[in-house]
């Protein structure tokens, strides 16, 4: 335990066992330091009361899965956390468990949070995980060689998804409209069949689908997200209500983060081999696929959090991109609150 926490503790007892009294200097010492004795005690149990589990839904993403090595190198350990990462398939179903209370917290995309489904709690952006650059993108046949060519073309992007805000955002950097493109709704794995095929003309993936897909087709990579400040961002987020009653253990989970995006930084290889053989890949594949992504260190969540960051805007043009196109048929939540507060203490405490 700290001097400074002990001292503030003590300060009045202290003064109070200094005063002068009338009996022998050793009866004096000894009560001074059975006082002194029993206030630490007290002040030690204050100081050191148990973090309460942690239960936070991971969907299957490489930007999130890099959290799973928290467990092998002890780092949840090392911060007091007790961390269950509950995996779901999908970021709505892992956004949803969240503002249900089955999880104290969740990682998702911004979007997906944006739209989550109304309740009584209000969703809570925590922390930034990751913005992809490069890791999403449009592929298209040979044919096309441009997001301009896509005019009167079919693509499959599932609507309502990040794929859809994906597709708006190359056809806004390219001042197409989305009326003047069809849109398949169809997911991922679907999509890449069907350009595979030939019945589709371009569609939306990820990675490593994405470049693989090219490759098959012997078609181009017309679109990254790596081209644009991307609106695919990537998050931890609560509800209102957890985050007040799990403060203490966010707080310290959101450290925890910093220490492995920190380890992504200072040895990669071992957050990706570790991170890999939990996965059943090699680390080489998982690092590749991670490469598609500005991490969620401290300096990102500076750029995001702080006063008028990219966050708020990035929420205004989400909003403004998904009015464009009503196709997705989404209600967008106007109540999800940018929760910077809690991310700047953590900010704040992290050392190396």
């Amino acid at each position: 335990m700290g001097i400074a926490p002990i001292a503030a503790c003590l300060g009045m007892q202290w003064k109070q066992n200094l005063r002068p009294r009338i009996q022998p200097a050793f009866f004096s010492l000894f009560a001074i330091a059975l006082s002194l004795a029993l206030l630490i005690n007290a002040c030690s149990i204050g100081f050191n009361q148990s973090l309460q589990p942690l239960r936070v839904g991971i969907p299957n993403w490489v930007g999130f899965d890099v959290a799973l090595y928290g467990e092998p190198s002890e780092i949840f350990k090392q911060r007091g956390l007790d961390v269950e990462l509950v995996r779901f398939e999908s970021n709505q179903d892992a956004s949803r468990a969240a503002m249900r209370g089955s999880l104290d917290a969740a990682f998702t995309s911004f979007w997906d949070v944006m739209q989550v489904d109304p309740g009584n709690a209000k969703p809570v952006v925590l922390m930034t995980a990751n913005i992809s650059a490069g890791a999403d993108g449009m592929v298209a046949t040979s044919g096309i060689q441009a997001v301009e060519d896509l005019r009167g073309k079919r693509v499959g992007a599932k609507l309502g998804t990040v794929n859809h805000l994906i597709l708006l955002e190359a056809l806004k950097a390219h001042q197409v409209q989305p009326s003047e493109v069809e849109i398949l709704d169809y997911s991922n794995e679907v999509a890449a069949e069907q350009v595979a095929s030939g019945a589709i003309d371009a569609a939306v993936l990820w990675e490593p689908m994405l470049s693989e897909t090219a490759a098959k087709i012997k078609g181009n990579v017309i679109h990254t997200t790596k081209q644009v400040d991307s609106l695919v961002i990537d998050i931890l987020m609560s509800s209102d209500s957890m985050m007040n009653a799990k403060k203490a253990e966010l707080k310290q989970f959101m450290l925890a983060w910093f220490d492995i995006m920190h380890a992504v930084e200072t040895k990669p290889t071992q957050v990706f081999d570790t991170v890999g053989q939990k996965l059943g890949q090699s680390g080489e594949a998982f690092a590749s696929d991670y490469a598609g992504l500005e991490k969620g260190d401290i300096a990102l969540n500076q750029r995001m959090f702080q006063a008028n960051g990219r966050l708020k805007a990035a929420q205004a043009e989400i909003v403004q991109l998904l009015q464009t196109d009503r196709r997705h048929g989404r209600t967008i939540r106007q109540d999800v609150e940018i929760g910077g507060a809690l991310v700047s203490e953590a900010m704040k405490a992290w050392k190396p």
